[in-house]
């Protein structure tokens, strides 16, 4: 787009002499052209994106970075850390296990989860079929949806996860004794038990239950309750923001966060460990949540985020 200034005055047509006034035209015409190209190259109306802006603007930083990079002192350009390309897997060399609470088929075994092993503190039943909504969605069938969905966000991160059981093998328990061996024995940097509870109606929201400092018997989880507290933390405050379910509003006094000592799956842990409580099964509110398989995907994200988070430092 061109602009004539507005004392720039169009040259009248030559006539045979040149009078007083033809000589001071001539002699602004050059002034005018000179005041327009300028006025076109520092942004006049409609020219900040013209090419005579552009190249001004190019002159002036090559300009400035010539010159600052030839001040005396001025230090040399390199690549700093945010230049360089995020790590595809940053769990590479860590090792997870997820505990799917529960099994689908404990109810046909009752026998066999009746009966009692020793978790430190007290002897408790090897396993229990757990809750489910009113509609029959049982905690079992929860856990283990949940379970996969985090095994697999797990791995893309480069971990590697083993489950307790696979929902179908065994065919029931194990027991919960058994459930914080294979933890152990996996070297686990971290290892989570997945839960929903069954409460009362009205009762509602998440809570991660933390491990509480227990030597007694085979149970000794003193050197774990500093980490297992951390990583609860992590999972708490990531499952809060990518479900939107609060904490419990009947334990842990609204910080989402319970300490235990009573729990087989957590005494006898020699690697950190939490349970998470995804949810209240009886409550009709969180029980829409928990039979939704979007949200349940929002829960697996949640609890995988703080794993991550928690495994980074």
């Amino acid at each position: 787009m061109s602009y004539v200034g507005p004392d720039f005055d169009p040259p009248q047509a030559r006539r045979p002499r040149r009078g007083p006034l033809t000589v001071a035209l001539a002699a602004l015409v050059p002034g005018a052209l000179i005041g327009w190209f300028v006025y076109e190259a520092v942004g006049g109306p409609g020219g900040g994106s013209g090419s005579a802006a552009a190249s001004a603007s190019s002159s002036s930083s090559t300009s400035s970075s010539s010159t600052s990079s030839s001040a005396p002192g001025a230090p040399s350009a390199t690549a700093s850390n945010d230049d360089k390309p995020p790590n595809p897997t940053p769990l590479k060399g860590k090792v997870v296990v997820i505990d799917p609470g529960h099994n689908i088929t404990n109810f046909q075994h009752t026998a066999e989860i009746n009966r009692k092993v020793d978790i430190g503190t007290n002897w408790k039943e090897c396993d229990t079929t757990g809750t489910s909504t009113n509609a029959g969605y049982t905690e079992a069938q929860f856990t283990m949806d949940v379970s996969y969905r985090l095994k697999a966000l797990l791995e893309m991160q480069g971990a590697t996860v083993k489950l307790t059981h696979e929902g179908h093998s065994p065919a029931w328990g194990p027991c919960v004794d058994q459930r914080a061996r294979i933890g152990n024995n996996a070297h686990a940097d971290a290892a989570i038990s997945i839960h929903a509870d069954g409460a009362p109606v009205g009762d509602r929201g998440f809570h991660v239950i933390l491990p509480a400092s227990v030597h007694a018997g085979g149970a000794d989880t003193r050197a774990i309750v500093a980490p297992s507290a951390a990583l609860g933390r992590s999972i708490a405050g990531n499952y809060l923001r990518a479900t939107g379910e609060h904490p419990s509003n009947y334990v842990g006094d609204g910080t989402g966060l319970v300490t235990r000592k009573d729990l087989g799956g957590l005494n006898l842990s020699t690697v950190p460990k939490v349970f998470i409580e995804c949810g209240n099964m009886r409550d009709s509110n969180d029980a829409a949540l928990l039979t939704n398989s979007a949200w349940r995907q929002k829960a697996a994200q949640g609890i995988s985020e703080g794993i991550v988070s928690f495994l980074r430092g």
